[in-house]
């Protein structure tokens, strides 16, 4: 199976989509517990909430789930949020702090291993592939790394998650024009909450590749999917109407990052 769909677009920004996958071999599959298998920590319909909203983006989606592997952790299992609840490379349990693997049936360091060449690698290969060509068409790459999230985990956090949480961690990923940018745009959307570098800071793509004095710069956008699903519960369906009020603010923080990208080109940054 392929574990990545590329699209390539000639647009300065790259949509990056790590956990919209729901694929997983067979082999992993017959060892998740019914918890395990309803796939809950998916980041449902991401990629069709973002679709076409700028239409010449690059976009990068792994295709396999984050109980196969967690695309946006760092490979060497060091954790993005110490001394916090969180989930790791491959995770042990949902967010909600429960098993997902049958009991003896835990993934081994040679499990992990194996994942890490075979899904995390090939992924990250695209990605650093399509920030490179991006990179020598404008002299500038954004990698927009596109996630969603229950409003309500008690095991992750406190209270009701904002819809918009922008991570950069803590201005280090990307020029200081494209946070200002997202947040403002954020922050007019009307009838929805924000926050930046609250709770998400950015993930371990966001952190590795945001590299703003190369000239690639990363952000990472985590909504709240009570703004886009009808419930945060099975089968998480996607509600249009929700979607379609969402997408207005998502094409508008999305057109802001873009023509950011273009004056730090004119910049020579």
């Amino acid at each position: 199976m392929a574990v990545f769909d590329v699209t390539q677009g000639t647009s300065p920004v790259i949509l990056a989509f790590p956990h919209t996958g729901t694929d997983v071999p067979p082999e992993i599959w017959a060892r998740l517990n019914d918890n395990g298998r309803m796939l809950a920590d998916t980041d449902w319909h991401i990629h069709q909430l973002y679709a076409r909203l700028l239409p010449n983006a690059t976009t990068v989606r792994a295709t396999f789930h984050r109980y196969v592997i967690d695309a946006n952790r760092d490979p060497t299992g060091t954790s993005l949020y110490p001394g916090q609840n969180t989930t790791g490379l491959v995770p042990q349990t949902d967010f909600d702090g429960q098993a997902i693997w049958m009991e003896g049936k835990e993934p081994t360091a040679a499990d992990i291993d194996d994942r890490l060449t075979t899904f995390h690698a090939p992924y990250h290969a695209a990605i650093a592939a399509e920030i490179e060509r991006v990179k020598a068409i404008h002299g500038v790459a954004v990698l927009y790394d596109c996630h969603s999230i229950r409003s309500l985990i008690p095991f992750l956090f406190e209270g009701r998650l904002p819809d918009f949480n922008i991570g950069t961690d803590m201005g280090r990923t990307c020029d200081p024009l494209i946070e200002a940018a997202a947040a403002e745009a954020a922050r007019a959307a009307e009838d929805y909450t924000s926050v930046v570098n609250g709770r998400f800071k950015g993930g371990w793509t966001t952190r590795h590749y945001g590299q703003p004095q190369t000239g690639v710069h990363a952000i990472q956008m985590e909504l709240s999917q009570i703004s886009h699903l009808t419930t945060e519960a099975p089968p998480f369906a996607y509600d249009e109407e929700k979607a379609g009020r969402l997408r207005i603010h998502l094409n508008q923080i999305l057109a802001r990052i873009e023509a950011v990208a273009d004056q730090l080109k004119t910049k020579g940054n």
